[in-house]
């Protein structure tokens, strides 16, 4: 990406933030401190960067060109000290609004400058190849520039190497400070919410890229943290409820099983008790048919203990001449 690119990118970004602004409605202040944020911190990259390189090379290449720097250098100075104001600014204050207007219009006039008058002058001087190699240095440059504005500082070099990186790691040492501090103050209100069952609030960090993104992974390692221990409380909970739930159901089986067994029992013996009623029942039906046969049984028995028995005492030849003689007499 070539230099002249690369600025044109950041100009539509900003802008595009600037619009956002004007679409927030006076009650968005979340909003509104959001967009100024990130603002801030664009604005604060670009200008350190267009300061350390693209405005040293351009005046050195692009003839009759001062006038242009100069007067760029300058609403960079005002710019960077409404970002100053701006910066950390409460947004119901009631010159935040009007702090944020002045600079969006500062900034739209000299991006229509710069894109209208300076931009094709040097790119007409220095060509495609030399402006490749300058965008290169400007995207590197970019990664390590000041994130907040620093009006005081040195504009021009080469003060402005030197301080540029002594701001930039005072910066980010400044942004991570403040990401840990937002973070941890996330933390706590997640593990209230946690405590009291409600929803977690949705992360809003302010500042800077780093600020958010220290205070990002602070609130995402501590709610690892806290989802891994309540992980495992469930687990620990599901585990217990497992083996009470398998406790319950041995219990129930082993009923069941002796339920079974006392159904098993009680149909064996009332079948042994029918079995017995049925043999006891044969026999009293096979006595009865017994005793009413002729050849014997009650009736034969009852007979024969009414009937008194006789004895027939054998006749022997000196009795029959008894008989005969007492006949004999009687005649």
């Amino acid at each position: 990406m070539d230099a002249i690119t690369l600025l044109k990118n950041d100009h539509r970004e900003v802008e595009r933030l600037f619009k956002r602004f004007e679409r927030a409605g006076d009650r968005a202040l979340a909003t509104k401190r959001e967009i100024a944020d990130r603002v801030v911190e664009g604005l604060s990259r670009h200008a350190a960067i267009e300061e350390q390189l693209f405005y040293p090379v351009a005046r050195s290449t692009v003839p009759n060109s001062d006038d242009i720097v100069l007067e760029s250098l300058e609403e960079h100075h005002v710019v960077k000290w409404l970002l100053s104001e701006l910066d950390g600014m409460d947004p119901a204050e009631e010159r935040f609004d009007a702090k944020m207007t002045v600079l969006i219009e500062s900034v739209r006039h000299h991006v229509k400058e710069e894109e209208q008058e300076f931009f094709p002058k040097v790119r007409k001087e220095l060509g495609r190849a030399a402006l490749d190699d300058l965008g290169e240095a400007l995207e590197a440059a970019k990664k390590t520039a000041p994130t907040h504005p620093h009006p005081r500082s040195p504009d021009t070099p080469p003060g402005n190497m030197s301080a540029a990186t002594a701001t930039a790691m005072v910066d980010r040492i400044g942004d991570t400070v403040s990401g840990v501090a937002q973070g941890s103050v996330s933390v706590v209100q997640d593990l209230v919410a946690m405590i009291l069952g409600k929803k977690r609030r949705a992360p809003a960090p302010t500042g800077s890229s780093v600020s958010r993104s220290t205070a990002h992974k602070v609130r995402s390692g501590a709610t690892t943290l806290a989802d891994d221990a309540v992980d495992g409380v469930v687990g620990a909970k599901r585990a217990v409820a497992t083996t009470t739930s398998r406790e319950v159901q041995r219990a129930r089986r082993t009923a069941a099983a002796g339920a079974r067994a006392a159904r098993r029992t009680g149909e064996e013996a009332r079948e042994g008790a029918t079995r017995t009623a049925r043999t006891a029942r044969s026999g009293v039906k096979a006595t009865a048919k017994t005793a009413r046969s002729p050849r014997g049984g009650v009736k034969a028995t009852a007979k024969t203990a009414r009937t008194p028995v006789k004895s027939r005492p054998r006749k022997t030849s000196a009795s029959k001449a008894t008989a005969r003689k007492r006949s004999t007499q009687r005649s």
